[in-house]
């Protein structure tokens, strides 16, 4: 970032300017199958950063995940929602398949796909996701165990099913903005749909949610604020939702940010820096 320009006596500070993370909502996992795609990530954190303008107010918004959804009920996982800041979209990732159906897609921007359900063959789970990895999980479907796929997540796509394990949800992406480390968009495990001996699949590190062991309980969300996908669900309960997405600003400490209403947020320091995690809602950005 460009520092303060003194000229002669005068001291000239630089028009606002940050790095982003935008993290879209993921998918819930779904009724009985595969686990939620993870929601898109978008970032120029340690590349070119973004210029703004002071007194300018800049959209924002969150997208909260998809709701989970009742076990045996042969439905999808909802997708997720996108979340935006100023022209900055990052997509949904797609809900899990059930039965024998497919996950669906995440958004083609770069939200990734859900897994598929349990059904060899049918459960494809084939969310394209843009730069998000494809819900890849095919359900085992060896009697009696029904296991369904992975979701995708941001930089991994979802694994199959076996023959007594759900898939596994893939792999998320570190980024450090805040000044520490963070893994975001993990997808979701699929489920273990009815075999004692089987497991549901692990969550994609990042926040994606793991899948159900059978008849047994397990599933679990995706982390808030992290956009990870839900855990697949298999005879019992309710599938896993989708975590909620995030937008977080990196911004010299001189200048401040004003967050309007509808938005919940916080604001830390990090050195010369100020980080503004903004992780629900609806509203205006503004900087001066």
């Amino acid at each position: 970032m460009i520092g303060a320009i003194t000229a002669g006596a005068a001291t000239f500070n630089p028009p606002p300017s940050a790095f982003y993370l935008v993290v879209a909502g993921g998918g819930a996992g779904g009724g009985y199958a595969g686990g939620g795609g993870a929601g898109g990530l978008v970032t120029n954190f340690g590349g070119t950063i973004l210029d703004l303008t002071a007194g300018t107010n800049y959209t924002c918004t969150v997208g909260a995940g998809g709701a989970g959804v009742t076990a045996n009920s042969a439905t999808r996982g909802n997708n997720g929602n996108n979340s935006v800041f100023s022209t900055i979209t990052a997509g949904w990732g797609g809900g899990g398949g059930s039965d024998s159906n497919s996950g669906l897609n995440g958004n083609a921007t770069n939200g990734s796909g859900g897994g598929g359900g349990y059904a060899s063959g049918k459960g494809t789970g084939d969310g394209t996701g843009g730069n998000g990895g494809d819900g890849n999980g095919v359900g085992g479907f060896t009697i009696p165990y029904y296991t369904s796929g992975g979701g995708g997540g941001d930089t991994g796509n979802g694994s199959n099913g076996d023959a007594q394990n759900g898939g596994n949800g893939g792999a998320g992406t570190a980024v450090a903005i805040t000044g520490s480390s963070v893994s975001y968009s993990g997808g979701g495990g699929g489920g273990n749909g009815n075999g004692a001996s089987g497991n549901g699949g692990t969550g994609g590190v990042g926040g994606g949610g793991n899948g159900n062991k059978w008849n047994s309980g397990g599933t679990t969300s995706g982390t808030a604020n992290t956009g990870g996908g839900g855990g697949g669900n298999s005879q019992s309960g309710t599938s896993g939702n989708g975590g909620s997405g995030i937008v977080i600003l990196r911004y010299l400490a001189g200048f401040n940010i004003t967050v309007g209403a509808g938005l919940t947020s916080s604001t830390t320091t990090d050195g010369a820096f100020k980080v503004t995690s903004i992780t629900a809602g609806t509203g205006n950005v503004s900087f001066s």
